[in-house]
């Protein structure tokens, strides 16, 4: 009777397999998302050289493909890319810097308002005085 063989290298070399496709869609999953490119399962099969079916079984890298998918597809338009996206801080500081600009734009259009009141004041006042002598 022949030697069982072993499975244990077998087992070893399909769990290998399956860690490095595991890399390599996540690998892809990631590269779509920081270019702002659209994210579907036939653009990280293709981009991964993996298979579609691949991916659809695989529940935590499929939800995630659908979440960036539907984030992709709700905005107007395209995707920017993680790297370029405004952080909180930095919409923040650009909110507070547009409002200090509104309110100096206020006291500078309050300011221009009075000069200009009292040009026309003024004005007023020496077309009255001129032609009261005249009368």
């Amino acid at each position: 009777m022949p030697p069982e063989p072993n499975p244990a290298p077998l087992i070893a070399a399909a769990r290998k397999r399956r860690e490095l496709t595991r890399a390599k869609a996540i690998q892809a999953l990631r590269e779509l998302d920081r270019t702002g490119a659209p994210v579907s399962f036939e653009g990280i099969a293709r981009r991964a050289g993996i298979s579609r079916s691949w991916l659809y079984g695989q529940p935590d890298i499929r939800a995630e493909i659908e979440r960036l998918r539907d984030t992709t597809r709700r905005s107007p338009s395209p995707q920017i890319p993680a790297a370029e996206r405004s952080s909180d801080a930095s919409l923040h500081a650009r909110l507070e810097a547009a409002l200090e600009r509104n309110r100096q734009l206020v006291e500078e259009n309050q300011s221009l308002r009075r000069q200009l009141a009292h040009v026309l004041g003024d004005q007023r006042a020496s077309t009255r005085a001129g032609a009261g002598g005249q009368l």
